[in-house]
């Protein structure tokens, strides 16, 4: 068991001279564990970021079956921690703290990773941190470089796509969010209607370089309404549509291509719109615009925000590919960033399915919603 693990290791090794966290990573089919030390100019060393995932387990069903996911994660997550250990060179008993995803995400897949952490925190006696996933995602970019607050934010992940005004640890104001699928969640199901395995998300991108962009007029939707809020149930049902009437596959990836196309247009325009939001009775001289979470590792989006946001004067600044995705490497930082601020949790803390950043914006999903 973990607990014995950590009891042989030798307490007594000398103390740590920077801010040391172990993070531990369970929200949905990623088993992640990583150790990550502060540095002197605020950003941090990865000293090990071990991340396994579950795509053979789900790939069969087209998506992730939360049991199957939950029961992987109880078998890897005690071999992963040790293998984040192992590889990071630093005794664990000098680690500063713990810090867990509790939210949001799958309760079942939660639950192991949260547990693991409150177990690793009570025996070594040490600060428990539980983390907003999201938050994860909204301060891995200061991992790698020094960052100020307030930034724009758009994070576009397989869960969520939303646009926040980053103010501050704990302080965020939600501008824009999908009204219906997340952006990844647009990949996916646009990936498994050409027939693309699971996960499909990232070939889409490959497809489309094979493919003509103007092949196919599919529509944007919410695009003159709506503020920065976006929507990308429409444009799904457009390409199943399409798809029905493909002559061959070069066809596909003319869809592809097409798809990719559309979602860049929606993208550059709402985001236009965000900026705006975002710069009102703002006076900085530089503003940074952060895009995170693992759509951010498509290119031709990186590509098209990046010169968006050259020619509105903001900063581009996008995490490493191997940060966008789900990781623990992110989780253990926003401990850092919390626990410089006094803000631990007792072991106590429940997991959640839902967490927003913003706990003042309103619900826009569902039968019903309405924009302007």
């Amino acid at each position: 068991m973990l607990y014995y693990y950590f009891i042989f290791i030798d307490r007594y090794s000398n103390m740590r001279e920077k801010l040391t966290f172990l993070g531990i990573e369970t929200s949905c089919d990623e088993t992640a564990a990583s150790i990550v030390q502060e540095k002197t100019d605020g950003t941090g060393e990865i000293l090990s970021n071990i991340v396994s995932s579950q795509v053979d387990i789900h790939k069969e069903f087209g998506g992730v079956v939360p049991d199957l996911a939950a029961r992987a994660h109880v078998e890897k997550i005690e071999f992963i921690i040790k293998k984040a250990i192992n590889e990071s060179n630093f005794n664990i008993n000098n680690i500063d703290g713990v810090a867990a995803t509790a939210g949001p995400g799958l309760i079942v897949c939660l639950t192991v990773g949260l547990n693991a952490g409150k177990a690793i925190a009570g025996s070594l006696k040490k600060p428990f941190i539980a983390i907003n996933h999201l938050e994860g995602h909204a301060l891995s970019p200061k991992i790698n470089k020094n960052i100020k607050f307030p930034y724009l934010l758009l994070l576009i992940s397989g869960g969520h796509t939303q646009f926040l005004e980053v103010n501050g640890i704990n302080k965020y104001r939600r501008l824009g969010t999908t009204i219906d699928d997340a952006l990844g969640e647009a990949f996916d199901k646009t990936a498994k209607i050409l027939g693309i395995e699971f996960p499909g998300g990232p070939e889409i991108e490959k497809w489309a370089e094979k493919g003509d962009c103007d092949y196919f007029k599919l529509p944007k939707p919410i695009l003159k309404k709506g503020g920065c809020n976006l929507s990308f149930a429409g444009l799904k049902t457009a390409v199943l549509r399409a798809s029905k009437k493909l002559k061959n596959e070069k066809e596909k990836y003319h869809l592809a291509a097409s798809f990719q196309k559309t979602i860049n247009k929606i993208l550059y325009e709402k985001t236009k719109v965000a900026m705006d939001q975002f710069l009102v009775n703002k006076q900085k001289k530089l503003n940074y615009f952060v895009i995170a979470g693992g759509v951010a590792s498509n290119l031709s989006i990186r590509k098209n925000l990046t010169q968006l946001a050259k020619e509105n004067k903001f900063l581009p600044v996008f995490p490493p590919i191997n940060l966008c995705s789900d990781n623990a490497a992110m989780i253990a930082w926003a401990g850092i960033e919390r626990f410089k601020i006094n803000m631990t949790n007792n072991l106590e803390f429940p997991s959640k399915a839902r967490w927003p950043l913003d706990y003042s914006a309103p619900f826009l999903k569902g039968a019903g919603v309405k924009l302007k």
